[in-house]
């Protein structure tokens, strides 16, 4: 594949913190929601809303949970909802969910810059942790966050001030890479630049995240 040459790549080493979200951003994943979105409201002889997904983006876990709960007037609690999604989709984070492409790479290549590196996802702390254990990010990333820890998800930029406030560093030094619209919107909000993420998932809003975004990859690979 020949790399194309990205306006992003000379501007990296003068961004003092990278936040990444993860799914569909920093490692490939979103393939998995919908089957188990199927499965689960199968086991309540419920078929999947065609615009589920779109509706339920940027959501927290915890307000996945809830939406679920009221929407489809399930009677297990909140809790139990996000335990049984915690319990199917483990499996999956910890042997078939692989980096983006050269995603690991960009993550060397920012850690031999010495820029900062944090995670600000709308997944599970439970989820986060077993991508985490199986893919070695604590070895990269000082900040994980999720937005339960906020208690608002994307589009609000609390989730993302929180990374940079941890990290200890100015929200307009901070680029974050999102691959989907909230998420964008979310980092323009915390006062940050945004690199929208190519993902085959998200393929039907790509020019509104050009748009939207300051920056735009198809892969890391354009900025190694």
């Amino acid at each position: 594949m020949q790399v194309k040459e990205n306006p992003l790549k000379e501007k990296i080493a003068g961004y003092e913190a990278i936040i990444f979200d993860l799914d569909g951003t920093l490692v490939d994943s979103m393939w998995m929601w919908r089957k188990i979105d199927i499965e689960y409201l199968g086991r309540f002889g419920i078929a999947l809303p065609e615009n589920l997904q779109n509706e339920i983006e940027g959501m927290s876990f915890s307000e996945t949970a809830a939406y679920f709960k009221e929407r489809f007037k399930l009677a297990d609690s909140i809790e139990t909802i996000k335990s049984d999604w915690n319990a199917m989709a483990c499996h999956k984070y910890r042997n078939e969910v692989p980096f983006k492409d050269k995603a690991q790479a960009f993550l060397e290549y920012c850690k031999d810059l010495g820029i900062q590196l944090g995670i600000a996802t709308s997944n599970s702390k439970e989820l986060v942790e077993s991508a985490a254990e199986a893919l070695s990010l604590h070895r990269y990333f000082s900040c994980i966050m999720t937005a339960c820890e906020v208690n608002k998800g994307k589009p609000a930029p609390d989730i993302y001030l929180a990374v940079a406030k941890k990290l200890g560093i100015n929200p307009e030094k901070c680029l974050v890479f999102e691959d989907i619209l909230p998420g964008i919107q979310a980092g323009k909000n915390a006062g940050m630049s945004v690199c929208a993420v190519e993902d085959v998932y998200s393929a039907d809003i790509r020019e509104e995240k050009r748009r939207l975004a300051d920056f735009y990859i198809e892969s890391y690979a354009e900025l190694l």
